[in-house]
């Protein structure tokens, strides 16, 4: 058999490839209040790996939460992330020439990271306080209404509401 027949046997037989999935390692949840969220809010915060100082900044500042409030903090922190997730934001899109906002709704993964991200920007541009006090103010606000995170959240409503004339682009 030539080089060249033995060759072509070869590229007949099929080639199977196995496709390896990796799973994360998952989030465990915290301590004190047992919840994902909690650990995805804490994991958020954290700086340079210091997740014992992210955690006691959180801990800290849901205990100012039940001070002030005497009910369960947790219910505070729950409601105040409802309230900060955007439901629609808007997305740049290039149609000819030209870069079109199109709105598009927020899938509730985003919508979640995007609350955590405002809250913690809006409790870390207050200056003059420890951060425990800042995010608790925050937290509280964003329970009322109120605040920097859903200024933020009303201002992307807005947003998408100006441009809903290009929501057709929407892909």
């Amino acid at each position: 058999m030539g080089r060249k027949r033995r060759f072509e046997k070869e590229q007949e037989k099929p080639v199977v490839v196995e496709k390896l999935r990796v799973t994360g390692r998952g989030l465990k949840p915290d301590a004190r209040y047992n919840d994902l969220l909690v650990t995805k809010f804490i994991n958020c915060m954290m700086y340079s790996g210091k997740k014992t100082t992210s955690e006691a900044i959180f801990y800290r500042a849901m205990d100012i939460i039940a001070e002030k409030n005497g009910g369960n903090p947790m219910e505070v922190f729950t409601a105040a992330l409802n309230n900060v997730k955007p439901i629609i934001e808007v997305k740049s899109k290039r149609v000819g020439g030209a870069t079109w906002q199109v709105p598009v709704e927020v899938n509730k993964k985003r919508a979640q990271s995007l609350a955590i991200r405002w809250l913690l920007e809006a409790a870390r541009s207050k200056k003059g306080r420890p951060m425990a006090e800042r995010l608790a103010g925050e937290l509280m606000d964003a329970f009322k209404k109120e605040g920097a995170a859903i200024t933020k959240r009303e201002n992307t409503h807005k947003m998408a509401e100006a441009n809903k004339a290009f929501a057709h682009f929407a892909w």
